[in-house]
């Protein structure tokens, strides 16, 4: 018996050494690449990543003037790359994005799905509306783009899709309810393509990271007590050993997507916390509701005006010094606070 054990272990170490090589292989020199999202943050960063590697980028974002910065800071490296203004909650213009970009560079090889909102906020503050707006940009969305562009993957003998979930698809985060219910269903849906797009050679890779210092905390958007919970997601966001640096996570974004790599947990406390909740649920719960109880309470019907991460800023209630951290990473992010209309 201990034989077999051992020989079917060497077989699955054999044909898993033997995938990562054929996988490696994959090269972004010329290859058509969307991001979603791609004009700040992570999005941004990442696509610096596969600019370096000669990849075709382009990005997709709402805001006209986010867009032609990053793509001004893109074709800076030498790159090729095309900003497509348009709403992911508009399912029309998303799929109409993914064919503009077919139009310009003629196919889609690679499709990273990055585009998401944070809501912060007691539960009691939160509708349905947020829940419905956070599923539809971190479901509905990545769906739309992932069934628009697998055909054009097909075309071309295969491709690589990213979808970029959360430890907060992972394990549910207080304060975080819309985030997280939907981050935990791009998780699902990820993870459910995945195993059924291989045998077709298109890879889906499912990213989970924790905190990262992006100067997320400004695009991030409140309810509740608006000063005291930007003041704890700023400080979280923002503690250099408890969030991960963006150009390092962005890396490994792009190593596991040209290895095909299945799922990729980004940072050592994300992963203690996966880790902690798959073997031990209950007393993870139990930390959660304790950690929730020292979370700013409910406001009241002030509170469920959703305020900006700018405008929240101002209601900050810790000394500006205690977030330098995290401020630094706004600027190198292209966040700069958009002008007003």
């Amino acid at each position: 018996m201990k034989r077999l054990l051992y020989a079917l272990g060497g077989v699955g170490l054999a044909l898993w050494s033997v995938s990562r090589l054929m996988h490696s292989e994959f090269s972004f020199e010329g290859k058509a690449v969307v991001i979603t999202g791609g004009s700040r943050g992570l999005g941004l960063t990442i696509a610096k990543c596969f600019a370096a590697e000669g990849a075709r980028l382009v990005l997709l974002a709402r805001n006209r003037e986010e867009l032609d910065r990053a793509c001004a800071e893109l074709r800076a490296m030498g790159a090729e790359a095309i900003g497509i203004s348009c709403d992911l909650l508009d399912r029309g213009q998303s799929l109409g994005a993914i064919e503009e970009a077919v139009d310009r560079f003629g196919a889609i090889d690679v499709l990273v799905n990055n585009a998401g909102i944070i809501e912060i906020g007691p539960l009691e503050n939160m509708q349905r509306s947020d829940f419905e707006k956070s599923l539809q940009l971190h479901f509905w969305a990545p769906y739309n783009l992932m069934r628009q562009a697998i055909p054009h993957m097909q075309r071309r003998g295969g491709g690589r899709i990213v979808n970029i979930s959360s430890i907060g698809g992972r394990l549910a985060v207080p304060h975080m309810a819309p985030y997280s219910a939907s981050k935990f269903a791009l998780t699902g849906l990820s993870d459910a393509f995945r195993t059924e797009l291989a045998r077709e050679n298109i890879y889906v890779t499912t990213v989970a990271p924790g905190l990262m210092r992006t100067g997320s905390h400004v695009q991030a958007k409140f309810k509740g007590n608006h000063g005291a919970e930007y003041t704890w997601f700023s400080l979280s966001s923002g503690l250099p050993f408890g969030s991960m640096e963006a150009g390092r996570a962005a890396l490994k974004i792009v190593e596991a997507c040209r290895r095909g790599q299945s799922s990729l947990v980004l940072g050592l406390p994300a992963r203690a916390a996966i880790i902690g909740n798959a073997l031990f649920p209950s007393l993870t719960g139990e930390l959660m509701k304790l950690v929730n109880r020292l979370l700013p309470s409910p406001a009241g019907g002030e509170g469920d005006q959703l305020l900006n991460g700018w405008d929240a800023r101002e209601q900050q209630q810790a000394p500006r010094w205690l977030t330098q951290w995290a401020d630094r990473e706004i600027g190198p992010h292209n966040g700069a606070r958009p002008h007003a209309s």
